[in-house]
Order: C-alpha cells, then structure tokens, then sequence
C-alpha cells in the first residue's frame, strides 16, 4: 500500500491533518474555520504517477484568492491571512490530484467535503506531568511526518531584489519602492498606464471545471517581472510577474496573438506541473524544438534553479532533472544559442544579515543531455550584476549592457565572442544611457539593438537609445510610444502584427514591429498595457 498523503496545518500549532491519500478520493474540499490565519500544505510519501496537486483557497463566491500546485519538486505550500486581501471568515480550501487515477479523469469523482477538525487535547484523565510528555510526542510526531514532505526554501531577505543604487547606509532607501506595499496612487497614473482589467477581482484566476472550458478573464492583470516570449510573426507568450500591492500575478500566463491584438488567458489550459509563479526568471522559446525553456526566478523568500521545459506542440509543461550545478538567480540573463541556454549573472540569495550577491558566472544548459556545465572563458570580464540585458547579435556576438551590484548601477558594454569565448569591454561613442538596470531591449537588425526605461536607483526612466554594433555608437531616439517611464517590462520584435494607421489610410497593417507590455514606475503603479512601435517608423528617426 502506498503511503502518499497530502496533509495541512490549519493554524500556528494545529497537527498536521490528511486531506488526501493513496486510496481516497482525488478531489477534496475543506472548510476553514474562521479562526485560522495560516494554512500550510504539504505532500509526503511517493508521488508514483501522480503528476499534481491542484490547490484554490476560495472565498464565499467559490472565487479564488490563491491558488497554487504541489509537485514532486515543490512539495509545500503556504498561506497567510495578511498576505490575502480578500481573506474573510468563509474560506475554502479545495484540492483535486491530477493523474491519480489513471484512466479515470479526477473530474468525474464525487467530491470529498469536510471541515477542519477541531484540536482539543485529550487532558481530562491524564495528570499535568504526563500532558507535557503527550505535547512533546505529538510535536515529534509532527516533525516526523512533514520533514520528508516539505521542501527546504533558499531563505534571504526581501532586501535581496533591493536598491540597485546607494551612497550609503544613511540615504533614504527610496530605491526599495518596487519591493514594499505601496500606496495605490489612483488618480496620478499616467493617461498611457493601463491599470488591471475593471472587475478582475471577481474573475481572479478561475480554475476551469471541465477539461474545455475557457478562462474568464480577457487580458493580463498589470505586472513586472515577467517574460514574453515570441513563438511565430503572430503569437507571443506571457509568464510570470508581480503586480498591484505586490501581489503575485494569479493570471500568470497568457497567449497573445498579433493579429487581432488578442489575449488567451492559458494557465488552465496547460497539462503537467505547472512552475510556481514567480518573478525575474528568463523564459526563452527555441523553434527547432517548438519548446519555451523558463530558468530561474524568484517568489518572496524563495529562489529558484529548477528549469521547466512548455512544449507548445502538445502544451504541456515538464521539469528537467537536470544533471551539473546552477545556483538559484534571479534578473539574470539567458540567451538561446545553437540549441543550448547560455544563463549570466544573476542575483542570488545569501544568508541574513548579508546582502545578497550578484554573479559574474556564465553558464550553460544542454536540454539533450539535461545538464549545466561552465565554459572556460577569457578576456576582460563585465562585473557581478543582475538586471541588465543580453543581446545576440549576428549569432555570435552577444552584447552585454547595464545592470546593477549593491550599491552600483553600470552603463558599461561588454561583448563576449561566442565562438572565441572571450570577453571584451566595449568602447562607445555618441550620448550614452544613464545607468540602469531592469531595463527593456530588443534586437533591430544584424547590426542594431534598442534599450528603453529601466531603474536608476531612484527613478523609473522613459528614454530610448539605438546602439549600432558596426559603428559602437549611441543615439538617442524620441518617440511617443517609448515615452512613458517604467521598469521590469517587456520588448520583444515581432515579424507580423497589425498596427493601427491614421484616420485617412487603412485601418489596419501588417508590418514587423515592436511590443512593449507592461512594468512598473517604481511608484506602486503597474501596467498591462501593449505598446506597438512600427519597426521603420523606429529606423527613420537615426
């Protein structure tokens, strides 16, 4: 008999209760009592077939306010009341195991219902002595049965993800702003921000009931930190991010097609273990294998390594037991380059009170062989920094601008020869950026790269520059479109997209372009909106 159970800690000392096992029902639903302020879930024993844990923490309306998966690589899962805005005193908490019951989808059983049961400890004919000894036998007991299922998290502080640029210790630490509830500002948001869709809060994120039926939402939530990813001229994919108040985007992946400027809310709809959602990871899309990599990334005080491999064929994720050593990174960058995932910089958590610390390490992942391993690699190597860009230029140059390293922020240029393996500082002429991290960029041409906005340290940017590889140059370009100030977004160059014309002309044409979408302004605003910069229009203005 199999000794697999899922089981949940309801409240701060509450005893561990098993809500599913072996040869129990795969759908589970519990009531929480309205005393409790923190639900801990965890799995233990051996996974066998089973490919997930699909867990909602739903209010009254059966609307969820988190959701989240166990796996056999994430094996623990937590709530906190304070965490939850609509957190209120009828909450439910409903669990459904994916590939539990081969042949028999999970979806046809009747659901399990119960409620938390209530702990009273049995002290009315045991003495005082003995009744601590009974406490202590079911805190071991407790210990026991949650170590094998709970997964150790990479512990570090939030100032991790802090300030890219501080004097010293006495300045304000206004460059903590993106990382720190604040205030919604309302009505001083730019007319260009794009605040969350009206009503998302009722629509966060359903879980589909049937196997086919469509998410309700109509367009990502506002966020930053996220990855999209251009699969063909007419579709992009969206992961990941953080957004309003901080909170981790519930709606964490989406489809966009350029055609008709629609979104495809596909979280749902995707097969196998979905990744925890998370922030300043890379997600990058290989056509040969028709496949998305994602590495890395991080979510409040937990790091990631873990590589999860989107086969966009079958859509349907997958998690590399990936052979060699990578530390957890974050804002690092990733470029595909013959078939392989060359991963650089990156920050990565060290323990409190030590600031974290940024890598000057470049390594690679070989998806035919599931392994890391590290080039030898010469020449005047970029400094440790994180959030700065990587861009491939004619399939063997990659240019390596910006970023930053507690308390510095860069606008130095590197540029690694792929075939040489040899690093090179690179000297620039013309109106350079500023310094900057978390910037966007984007390839032009063979000879062309585009970086736009970022984060100084203490303020989001909205200039643009053109930096031209044949020449080493710098120009600045000015355009409305790339007006606006903002961090952690997003630009990718897309083949095909429709882009809206005057008045007088078509209404609509297809032409090679650039999308913009979403980001920060440091201040607590975020944005989902989708910018479109017509890729000639761009060129004209050098």
């Amino acid at each position: 008999m199999e000794n697999f159970g899922v089981y949940a800690v309801f409240g701060v000392g509450g005893p561990p209760q098993r809500l599913i096992c072996a040869d129990g029902s795969s759908r589970v639903s519990v009531s929480v009592s309205p005393c409790v302020q923190q639900v801990v879930l965890f799995s233990s024993g051996p996974w066998g077939e089973r490919l997930c844990v699909n867990v909602e923490l739903e209010d009254a309306a059966r609307v969820p306010i988190t959701i989240g998966k166990l796996t056999p690589y994430n094996k623990c899962l937590s709530w906190e009341q304070w965490e939850e805005n609509r957190w209120t005193n009828s909450v439910t908490l409903r669990l459904s195991v994916e590939g539990a019951a081969l042949g028999k989808p999970h979806w046809s059983e009747p659901e399990q219902v119960s409620t938390v049961k209530k702990y009273t400890p049995k002290v009315s004919a045991v003495p005082p002595p003995r009744a601590c000894n009974l406490s202590g036998k079911r805190k071991r007991e407790q210990d026991q049965e949650g170590s094998s299922g709970a997964r150790e998290e990479n512990i570090c502080p939030n100032k991790a993800l802090g300030t890219p640029v501080r004097k010293d210790r006495s300045q304000p630490k206004r460059g903590l702003k993106l990382f720190i509830n604040a205030p919604d500002r309302g009505s001083e948001v730019p007319k260009a921000a794009v605040k969350t869709p009206p009503n998302l809060s009722k629509t966060k994120n359903r879980k589909t009931r049937t196997p086919t039926q469509p998410a309700s939402l109509v367009s990502p939530s506002s966020r930053w930190g996220h990855t999209l990813s251009p699969l063909d001229p007419h579709t992009a994919i969206l992961i990941g991010g953080q957004g309003n108040r901080m909170h981790f985007c519930e709606d964490p992946m989406w489809k966009l097609c350029t055609e008709d400027r629609s979104w495809v809310h596909t979280e749902t709809l995707a097969e196998g273990p979905t990744p925890e959602t998370r922030m300043g990871h890379t997600a990058v899309y290989d056509p040969d294998s028709q496949q998305i990599f994602m590495f890395g990334g991080s979510k409040n005080k937990t790091w990631f390594n873990d590589v999860h491999i989107l086969d966009t064929c079958s859509w349907r994720w997958t998690m590399v037991e990936a052979l060699g050593q990578v530390p957890p990174l974050s804002y690092h960058s990733c470029t595909l380059f013959r078939g392989e995932l060359w991963v650089l910089g990156g920050v990565f958590p060290r323990p409190h009170p030590q600031p974290d610390e940024c890598s000057d390490a470049l390594y690679i992942f070989d998806p035919q062989l599931s392994i890391w391993y590290q080039p030898i690699v010469t020449g005047d190597k970029p400094a440790p920094r994180s959030g700065h860009s990587a861009c491939l230029m004619q399939q063997r140059n990659l240019y390596v601008f910006g970023g930053w390293d507690t308390p510095l922020c860069f606008n130095d240029m590197h540029m690694l020869d792929l075939g040489l393996m040899e690093f090179s500082a690179v000297s620039t002429y013309g109106k350079a950026p500023s310094p900057r991290s978390w910037h966007g960029s984007a390839v032009l041409s063979d000879s062309k790269f585009l970086i736009h906005g970022g984060y100084n340290g203490n303020q989001a940017l909205g200039d643009a520059f053109i930096f031209d590889t044949d020449t080493n140059t710098w120009t600045e370009v000015a355009l409305p479109e790339l007006h606006l100030p903002r961090a952690g977004h997003t630009i990718i160059t897309m083949e095909s997209i429709r882009y809206p014309q005057d008045e007088d002309q078509d209404p609509s044409w297809e032409a090679r372009a650039l999308l913009v979408f979403g980001g920060g302004d440091n201040e607590g605003t975020f944005y989902s909106d989708l910018t479109t910069v017509a890729m000639d229009r761009l060129l004209a203005t050098l």
